[in-house]
């Protein structure tokens, strides 16, 4: 099957990973783990693949914006955070037998110069994108191709 690339927009807080974590990391490649909404997680389990571009998004911080650009360097796999007693992000209804939660890896490619949230919204080509409307909190969002391509004109 011949699949053209899917993009997408990940949220992280940079206390947790930063885009310079990721950058740091051994071949800029994090497990995004942590993700406990259901429609995020299908994302990453049903839809992401292999080469999918990724946009890296600082939330929970004093600027939230678009801080890099990344791929998606795995296929999903269960969170091990889940299984850890010790982990925020222990779920106790959670088995190595059927898992609850998937993660994906993603290898960050480039640190950008910061695209706010706010200057992503004055932006009228981006006016309709999934991240910037009205309530929504999903910390993994997909991109339109057109979305994609003006957020790296942005970003220059």
């Amino acid at each position: 099957m011949n699949r053209n690339r899917q993009y997408w927009l990940m949220k992280s807080e940079p206390e947790e990973v930063s885009i310079d974590d990721a950058l740091a990391a051994p071949d800029g490649v994090v497990a995004w783990t942590g993700v406990r909404n259901y429609q995020a997680r299908n994302f990453m389990r049903d839809a992401m693949r292999i080469g999918d571009g990724v946009l890296f998004y600082h939330s929970g911080c004093a600027e939230p914006g678009i801080a890099g650009v990344a791929e998606v360097a795995s296929t999903a796999y269960p969170d091990p955070t889940q299984f850890d007693a010790s982990s925020i992000y222990h779920d106790p209804k959670s088995t190595q037998e059927q898992p609850r939660w998937m993660l994906v890896d993603v290898r960050a490619i480039r640190k950008t110069r910061l695209l706010s949230l706010f200057e992503m919204k004055a932006d009228p080509a981006l006016a309709d994108m999934l991240v910037l409307r009205r309530g929504n909190r999903l910390s993994i969002t997909p991109v339109e191709p057109a979305h994609w391509q003006r957020i790296l004109q942005l970003l220059g």
